[in-house]
């Protein structure tokens, strides 16, 4: 059965066979929508379709839970850090949100919050409305009562340090009014009111004019002039500024909203939150509300999506928090969002325009994805020159024919999607598309394995556009983190012979000499990248496993793993026996929670090729990976122990004592061996518990495990 017509199935006819084909289709395809959006920043599908995408494959594993394969967005957030700027760590890290973007969305993430709490009906959900605001995020750090530091959110961990920067907003307060906690980040947005942002459009474009004009009549000018393309871009670009006189000439403003570390709560409800940072000096928005339950959300969304346009600044959605403090502890976050609040967005904006050409772009894994080039058409003040289309199927759908008009939509009124054709306005000649069936990079054959949407070249290590693309993702910030290996450098490190695969990266200190003969490498420059190199010889193992690129292995999963093998020695060697189907280490790897079997069957792939293994020997001859970090409380009883759940609990869902037992540090996964240290029997326990008492495993009671948890 092809995966067009198992996905127009509802969940409740896939036979288990269906369905493990279903999941394995949406896994690649998710992956592949991930990479295209965060890698390339060339996403394929609008922000409705992903998210339906994932829904389905939540829901094909909620109805078959043996099945299950964790194959989730990675959910990475934010850009990497500008060069000339510090690092800072945000105490708690800045993630994102989950997105709706129609009322049944916004329902079933209620629901979800009721079942994760064990919540009847009865009991009251209030709501805090806030405009979703296009602009910078921030975190401001205060102690005893006075602002110290500012970042960026960065990728969500650590991000740009502009403090000199921020204490030009006259919106930020330099100190507190008593009382305040000892130490507290707040977060908010930078942003500029459209009227400043097209007044300064304006003066740029003429001052561009006139450089251009003296230019044309022989004159010395200086660099070239930029011109912002959207309130946002400009707001972020003026608190980057290296200079803070230029950010102070800036129309900067700053709305607060969230709360990150502190060393006491300050509020017990968010609503009581927003009213505390106006006591202490912010501005908070005047469109936010607070909803008595969560039915009042559909009324207010529709309210604010009408007077959008009158607003004096752009925002792209609603954000809609959960009042209470203590629920939004007890929910926590999965992966990259809290599941307390979600981001419901706009219908986006669309155009229409001539779609010139479709050029084939080879990624980091060897997907092939296709890329539209199209007249230049201005979407929500943007100008649009391309967009990535999703895959060959994808166009067949569509019909998509190079010479079509096509109509553009900029998704979240950021992201360039086509959504289809002008049917009336096809040209006589336009003839369907031929996805090549060899890679443009290197000739080898391009196939598409059964069950997969993307269609992949075969060349490998030998494919230039896969060496480079994993090269620059071995660097990347959320990987070893090299500042100077760039998209450029890489691509000249690797035309020159000198970098062909990431050890070599760690031996470039041999190649002073070479590197000072090229046009644009100086002195300074090659310093400041074998510094940046040399600083990179100790890493974290998640950051490591990450940053070898196997598929399907983003930053949560190599999280995951690190936390579950500790060391790389111990991971290393279990992934080698995991090569192995039916061994005892194979089976560990699949039961990880977060991991399952598609993704156990990738690592094994992985160290199933002897060139990879020998690359990996190489690579840590010149880099120590660092155990992974201990996760749990000191004296937890659950630190480093698998633990496995079963049956229905009585005080909270599966979902909930899961969370609550990782935060312990406890292994969650999902099969008894004998390698489980505890399982939690609930009422109706079935298999795994007999599996328990046949290999001796110590089962717990729930109120046995509650007491031990230090929940009672």
């Amino acid at each position: 059965m092809t995966d067009a017509t198992l996905r127009a199935r509802k969940v409740e006819a896939l036979t288990e066979e269906e369905a493990q084909q279903e999941l394995a289709a949406l896994a690649a395809e998710i992956k592949h929508h991930d990479e295209a959006y965060h890698k390339h920043d060339a996403p394929e599908i609008t922000d409705r379709e992903y998210d339906a995408l994932v829904q389905r494959n939540r829901a094909i594993e909620a109805r078959f839970p043996e099945l299950v394969r964790a194959d989730s967005p990675s959910r990475r957030v934010g850009a990497e850090a500008a060069e000339g700027f510090a690092k800072l760590r945000h105490g708690v890290p800045m993630l994102s949100l989950d997105n709706a973007f129609a009322e049944e969305d916004f329902l079933a993430f209620t629901a979800s919050i009721r079942r994760f709490l064990k919540l009847g009906a009865e009991e009251v959900l209030e709501f805090v409305a806030e405009p979703k605001i296009d602009g910078l995020s921030i975190n401001l750090t205060y102690e005893n009562g006075e602002f110290v530091r500012g970042a960026t959110r960065g990728d969500g961990m650590e991000g740009e340090d502009v403090t000199r920067n921020l204490l030009t907003l006259r919106d930020l307060p330099r100190k507190l009014k008593a009382p305040f906690p000892a130490r507290i980040e707040i977060r908010g947005e930078v942003f500029c009111e459209k009227a400043d942002f097209l007044a300064f459009r304006a003066q740029q474009q003429k001052a561009a004019e006139e450089r251009e004009a003296r230019r044309a009549r022989g004159e010395k000018v200086g660099p070239a002039i930029t011109i912002p393309v959207n309130p946002r871009n400009f707001a972020a670009g003026s608190l980057r500024q290296l200079d803070p006189a230029i950010s102070a000439q800036r129309p900067l403003k700053l709305f607060a909203y969230a709360m990150g570390e502190a060393s006491e709560q300050p509020a017990e409800t968010h609503w009581a939150w927003l009213e505390r940072l106006k006591q202490w000096g912010f501005v908070v928005n005047p469109l936010s509300r607070l909803l008595p339950q969560e039915h009042a959300a559909v009324e207010f969304q529709k309210q604010v999506a009408d007077g959008r346009a009158a607003l004096s600044y752009d925002i792209d959605g609603m954000v809609y928090k959960l009042n209470r403090l203590d629920w939004q502890r007890r929910l926590g976050f999965v992966g990259r969002a809290p599941r307390w609040a979600i981001a419901w967005k706009f219908p986006a904006e669309q155009a229409t325009t001539k779609l010139l050409d479709i050029e084939i772009q080879v990624g980091r894994t060897g997907a092939l994805t296709p890329r539209a080039v199209m007249e230049p058409v201005g979407v929500g003040g943007v100008m649009v020159t391309h967009a990535s289309l999703h895959n060959e199927d994808e166009i067949a759908r569509k019909d998509i024919r190079i010479g079509d008009t096509v109509i553009l939509q900029r998704a979240g009124d950021v992201i360039p999607q086509i959504l289809g054709i002008v049917p009336e306005k096809r040209p006589a000649e336009a003839k369907p598309f031929v996805f090549p069936e060899t890679c443009p990079a290197c000739g080898s054959h391009a196939v598409r394995p059964p069950g997969e949407v993307v269609r992949r070249c075969t060349g490998g290590l030998i494919c230039p556009a896969q060496t480079v693309e994993r090269l620059i993702h071995f660097a990347r910030r959320n990987a070893m983190d090299i500042e100077g290996l760039g998209i450029e450098n890489v691509q000249k490190l690797f035309d020159e012979g000198l970098v062909k695969s990431p050890a070599d990266i760690f031996r470039l200190k041999n190649h002073v000499e070479t590197m000072r003969g090229w046009e644009g490498w100086g002195a300074r420059k090659i310093a400041k990248l074998l510094e940046a190199i040399e600083a990179r010889r100790r890493v974290p193992l998640e950051r490591f496993i990450f940053a070898l690129g196997i598929r399907r292995i983003g930053e949560q999963n190599a999280k995951l793993l690190a936390r579950h093998y500790h060391s790389f020695a111990e991971w290393r060697a279990k992934m080698i026996a995991a090569t192995t189907v039916g061994s005892e280490a194979r089976e560990e790897l699949g039961s990880i929670q977060g991991i399952g079997p598609a993704i156990a069957t990738e690592l094994a792939d992985f160290f199933a090729e002897e060139h990879n293994r020998q690359a990996l020997d190489e690579l840590t001859k010149e880099v120590t990976p660092e155990d992974g970090a201990a996760t749990a409380v000191a004296d937890s009883p659950f630190a480093g122990k698998s633990v496995v759940f079963t049956g229905t609990l009585g005080t909270m869902s599966r979902d909930e004592a899961e969370a609550q037992a990782e935060r312990l540090g406890a292994k969650v996964t999902k099969s008894v061996s004998r390698k489980t240290d505890f399982v939690v029997v609930g009422a109706e326990a079935g298999s795994k518990a007999t599996k328990a008492a046949e290999l001796g495993v110590k089962t717990l009671t729930e109120a046995e495990w509650r007491q031990m948890a230090g929940l009672d």
